[in-house]
């Protein structure tokens, strides 16, 4: 059986929380790049989205430069660890109307992040894998 870890985005895009949302701000200008991940000392502290950066920043007329990723990362609504069960994690972000959820280690270490899309995919090869391995019945 697989685990998150063999199918989640390792590296994820990620700033100190020291940061500014300016810099936060043009790593999410790339189209690939949805979510910001806060962290102070490797550890997960929050999440930036384009949505954050309007409401936190933006529509509050703060300054982008002198605005801390701390101050405006919002608390992830969940986090999932390394070692889940691939059918489990699928059915939590099912369950949660989740696209993606930061993967911790046992100290709330951000290692990663798994996106239902690419979960979904691996799900499918997986079982493609096994319907591959069984054998066909003998012909009549």
């Amino acid at each position: 059986m697989s685990v998150v870890r063999e199918a989640m985005l390792a590296q994820p895009g990620q700033l100190p929380a020291s940061a500014s949302a300016q810099a936060a701000g043009e790593l999410l200008q790339r189209p690939e790049v949805r979510a910001v991940y806060v962290t102070d000392a490797e550890r997960l502290v929050g999440v930036v989205t384009r949505k954050t950066l309007v409401r936190e920043v933006v529509a509050t007329g703060k300054d982008p430069a002198a605005t801390t990723l701390g101050e405006i990362a919002e608390t992830p609504h969940y986090t999932i660890g390394p070692d889940i069960p691939l059918d489990e994690a699928f059915r939590f972000l099912e369950s949660e109307d989740a696209e993606r959820v930061p993967v911790v280690d046992d100290r709330h270490r951000l290692i990663g992040v798994l996106s239902r899309s690419v979960l979904h995919r691996r799900l499918a090869e997986d079982e493609e894998e096994e319907d591959d391995e069984e054998p066909l019945p003998p012909a009549a």
